[in-house]
């Protein structure tokens, strides 16, 4: 059957208060795949409890889903294993890779991640795990964008190299970095923006005249995690200026810090563009951005944030008709043409070696994370008369623009559109299965994570012994069976109950106790039949912790 699992620990589909682009990205992916996957099953591998019918109601709506849609718990591989990938919206692969192996599935699937961003120190070094975890060639850590790739194939090299020299090894394990986008559903936004009573009603609720421009930014509104808009700001209001059309900037979003990060961006555009007429509009009301869409002329978005790995917006505006002005910066360079789609605007870091200090502090727990990709923002350029002079051209021209929309959204159709990307990914799944089945078997000396053991084991010399199969258990002297039922009133007692047997279990092996003397858990255990040993055996512990039962190791 063909099959894919998703693994969605939260099961959240609902679209919540001003989302990260990672949290969208995600769900845009499940719903994709969801409406354009050729598969006849889907599972959804959850920590949640939610049915298939909650799940993808949420993600869809009133809109039917075309495979077949299954929930499963997380720790349960045989979905997986069935389709013979994982996909997961995360590059964290190391424990579910040791968990893998551990039940000795290595070879019966592929694990896949998505890469978001590599901009957190933390989330390098976890995405570098994969070089010491069991990931193996048919796994894969998908990159958004070949700068993304590049850096991390660099960062790779270095670090096995560095595990080499540390170690004496001659191995050098890094996983596949296969190049797949995001998408975006084109004939969605393109609805949109395609309605002219939605453009004239916005427009005249802004106070735009039918010959204003309107310049359009969508997204968050942090200076510290997007980009600073003073070079923004700076280029609307030489624009406008060039021309001497009236232009209005229209920043749709949402600031992390309402008071102050919006009482910054109004001092900023004061400053920088007094002439131009600038909106600050929610972000989160999905009405609003939608009249934007329809509304906007020129879509700008000069990021200067190492944050950004890919960035979703401008994909947006492509599909909604929008000319785009944006810096030309790593996702931006790939996903727009410069001159076709529209204009990449120059950018310029600072001197290689000189964030020695910036990253240093972070590390060393003395500047916060936002203050330190936002001060590494801050002496970042993006060359401001460069975009002035590519949003006068769009303004001066109705032909370019237009020309420009023509050519976004025919990019869009060919290679973002969300069915263009799933067929991506079935093609990816596809090529390491390929791999999966041609590798020869190899032996496996290390099945558990060292580092990572089950804590009755990691932890056995804690205790003075350990419940095993030989461990003898009686009843107390005076217990009862009403001392086991007392206990369902106890939230203390109850607490982690799913771990252990049932109730009735427990009452069994006081029964048996109770009529037959003085047993091992051996012979206790054997009695539950396969599947309950386990917890059966836990349940024994429970019963010595509350002083129901006595043992001898």
């Amino acid at each position: 059957m063909n099959s894919i699992a998703l693994y969605h620990p939260s099961a959240g589909v609902q679209a919540k208060a001003n989302p990260f682009g990672k949290d969208v990205a995600n769900v845009e992916l499940f719903r994709a795949v969801l409406r354009h996957g050729d598969y006849e099953q889907i599972d959804f591998v959850v920590g949640a409890d939610v049915s298939p019918e909650a799940l993808v109601g949420g993600l869809l709506g009133e809109e039917a889903a075309r495979p077949r849609v299954r929930v499963a718990n997380l720790l349960d591989q045989r979905p997986a294993a069935a389709a013979g990938a994982m996909v997961r919206g995360h590059p964290d692969l190391a424990d579910m890779a040791w968990y893998r192996r551990s039940a000795g599935l290595e070879q019966a699937y592929s694990l896949l991640g998505v890469v978001h961003t590599i901009a957190p120190p933390f989330m390098r070094e976890t995405i570098s795990k994969a070089a010491i975890a069991p990931i193996q060639p048919w796994d894969a850590l998908i990159c958004t964008s070949p700068t993304v790739q590049d850096a991390l194939g660099t960062m790779f090299d270095e670090w096995t190299d560095y595990l080499a020299d540390r170690y004496g090894g001659q191995t050098k394990v890094k996983p596949h970095l296969p190049l797949l986008p995001l998408g975006v559903e084109g004939k969605a936004f393109a609805a949109l923006a395609d309605r002219p009573d939605a453009r004239a009603s916005m427009r005249a609720e802004l106070g735009a005249a039918p010959d204003d421009i309107i310049v359009l930014w969508v997204g968050r509104l942090s200076f510290f995690e997007k980009a600073f808009p003073q070079p923004m700001f700076r280029a609307a209001e030489e624009a406008a200026r060039q021309t001497g059309v009236k232009v209005h900037f229209a920043m749709v979003g949402w600031f992390p810090s309402e008071v102050r990060d919006r009482a910054w961006y109004q001092q900023g555009a004061q400053a920088y563009s007094p002439s131009v007429v600038t909106h600050f509009l929610d972000g989160n009301d999905r009405q609003v951005v939608g009249d934007m869409w329809a509304a906007g002329d020129i879509f700008l978005s000069l990021v200067d944030n190492i944050q950004e790995t890919f960035g979703i917006t401008p994909l947006e505006a492509m599909a909604a008709g929008l000319p785009v002005v944006v810096s030309d910066w790593d996702g931006y360079r790939y996903t727009v043409r410069d001159g076709i789609d529209g204009f990449l605007v120059r950018s310029l870091g600072g001197p290689v070696g000189s964030g020695l200090g910036m990253i240093n502090r972070h590390l060393l727990g003395g500047l916060a994370y936002q203050a330190y990709v936002g001060a590494v923002a801050q002496h970042t350029a993006i060359n401001v008369g460069d975009a002035a002079a590519r949003i006068a051209d769009l303004i001066a021209s109705p032909e370019l623009r237009a020309k420009m929309r023509d050519a976004g959204r025919r990019r869009i159709a060919e290679t973002f559109d969300w069915p263009v990307v799933v067929r991506g990914l079935q093609d990816l799944t596809t090529e390491l299965a390929a791999i999966r089945t041609a590798a020869a078997p190899a032996p496996v000396k290390h099945q558990f994570n060292p580092v990572k053991r089950e804590p009755f084991g990691a932890f056995a010399g804690f205790p003075n012994s350990a419940l095993n199969a030989k461990t003898r258990v009686w009843l107390r002297d005076g217990v009862t069976p009403a001392d086991l039922e007392a206990t369902r009133t106890i939230n203390l007692d109850q607490f982690a109950s799913g771990w252990r047997a049932s109730h009735e279990e427990s009452a069994a092996v006081l029964a048996a106790l109770a009529e037959r003397g003085p047993l091992t858990v051996g012979e206790l255990v054997d009695a539950a039949g396969n599947g309950r040993r386990q917890l059966v055996a836990l349940s024994i512990v429970w019963l010595c912790k509350l002083g129901l039962l006595d043992w001898r190791a």
